[in-house]
């Protein structure tokens, strides 16, 4: 087999639909166990006159928008969600918009939510 170009390459992507696009993406994360997530974003922006494809939100951010009246108890349940230390997740509860988890699962963010939210914080998902 004849080895392709970078420009032969770019060229056969620049033919493809976004669904097929997709499809190579996905055999090819699979076939190198890589994620691909921003040359996906790069490749579907380039692809001219395609038709642009709903996508399903997939990766969410837990933000702790305050600690409320039970601090301690936020702090533990930082430390039981994150794995930092003491220090670390005290200095997370203290400031105020910071990302408790980032790009997780919606079923684990929903989770950390529903966790922190009973230890008495003020949480956000993204």
């Amino acid at each position: 087999m004849a080895k392709l170009s970078q420009d032969d390459l770019l060229a056969e992507f620049e033919g493809m639909t976004l669904i097929e696009l997709s499809e190579f993406v996905k055999a090819f994360e699979e076939k190198f166990d890589v994620t691909a997530a921003a040359p996906v974003a790069v490749a579907a922006a380039a692809a001219p006159g395609a038709v642009e494809a709903v996508e399903e939100q997939d990766e969410f951010d837990v933000i702790l928008d305050g600690a409320g009246d039970k601090k301690i108890q936020v702090i533990k349940e930082v430390r039981t969600l994150t794995s930092l230390g003491l220090k670390e997740a005290k200095d997370l509860v203290d400031t105020a918009g910071a990302k408790v988890l980032e790009k997780v699962a919606k079923d684990v963010a929903e989770k950390a939510k529903a966790a922190l939210e009973a230890a008495g914080a003020k949480v956000t998902v993204k």
